[in-house]
């Protein structure tokens, strides 16, 4: 199913609001401002946001611990993510869970996850539940190539395959599991491939392209929602940033990362935009201040934030 035009440029900018968040996230952990950890996912935005575009307002969705990206794409306030981080009580999850554990089920969010490869299963069980409620819903699980290689992922995709579940697994392969290459790890050239050992099928998307991305998974979505259980996508892409902070990437040759950065999703979705008269020079510098004024906003919102009051300190806490 084909993005419409008027819906190009709200992914665009939507793409870059995520970039540049997560920019100013590594910026302010490198000063010492937000402390804890994060997982970037700079130059994994089309994913994201090809994602969420394919998806219907009530469908699930379950993330990783490399997940600001796409709970912005799914419509999350930047505020209230960027508050989280700092660890303020307006975030999402009150200031406790911090950059990996945040959640809005009235998004169909199911949440980030610390655990490699812990919403595979998650996303799985809402499956299950939207096919016994006969709901119409799908779950989408994004996951990353590190995760293909927990048994989780291994019994989750055998138990959807087996009860023709309404899920789609979306593997962000960015080639490294912390700083191990995927080749170094598995031997196997696609992780798509091992769809095929459950009964399913499974498919490579080139990861740095909206258009790809969202094509994909309207067609998963779509045979899902159908009745004819669970596909395995597998989006080819690669994080221009460190696996987490500190990291500083010298596990990668530069050439490597030079040549991944000509296929930036940003301006490829850029040169698209203006190829098909969607987009002028102008109208690029007036979104791209936009979004700066929405970080800067982001960031506002949370240092004007209060702290949870330590009153609080057992709230929320199950055992």
């Amino acid at each position: 199913m084909a993005i419409a035009e008027k819906q190009l440029l709200k992914h665009y900018k939507t793409m870059l609001v995520i970039r540049l968040f997560e920019e100013r996230v590594e910026e302010l952990f490198g000063k010492g401002v937000i402390r804890g950890t994060a997982h970037l996912a700079i130059g994994q935005e089309a994913i994201a946001v090809g994602v969420a575009s394919a998806l219907k307002e009530h469908d699930y969705i379950t993330s990783t611990h490399r997940g600001h990206g796409h709970f912005i794409a799914r419509g999350a306030d930047p505020n209230r993510v960027m508050a989280e981080i700092y660890g303020k009580k307006t975030g999402y999850s009150g200031g406790r869970g911090g950059s990996q554990f945040m959640a809005d089920l009235s998004l169909g969010f199911i949440g980030a996850n610390g655990i490699t490869g812990g919403s595979i299963p998650v996303a799985t069980g809402a499956a299950l539940s939207a096919k016994l409620k006969e709901s119409g819903k799908v779950a989408i699980c994004l996951f990353g190539d590190g995760a293909s290689n927990q048994g989780t992922f291994h019994e989750s995709l055998n138990m959807a395959a087996t009860w023709q579940l309404p899920v789609v697994y979306v593997c962000e392969n960015n080639l490294y599991a912390m700083s191990t290459h995927v080749k170094d790890a598995m031997a196997i050239e696609n992780i798509a491939g091992r769809a095929i050992a459950y009964g399913m099928p499974g498919k490579v998307v080139d990861g740095n392209d909206l258009f790809a991305v969202h094509d994909a998974v309207s067609d998963a979505c779509v045979r899902a929602r159908g009745g004819e259980g669970p596909m395995l996508l597998e989006c080819k892409t690669y994080r221009l940033s460190g696996h987490s902070r500190g990291d500083q990437c010298n596990y990668r040759d530069v050439e490597e990362v030079q040549e991944w950065g000509k296929s930036d999703p940003i301006v490829r979705l850029q040169t698209a935009l203006l190829e098909r008269g969607l987009l002028t020079g102008e109208r690029d510098a007036e979104i791209r201040e936009s979004v700066a004024a929405v970080v800067d906003q982001a960031v506002a919102f949370a240092e004007e934030s209060e702290y949870p009051d330590v009153s609080t300190l057992e709230e929320g806490v199950f055992a």
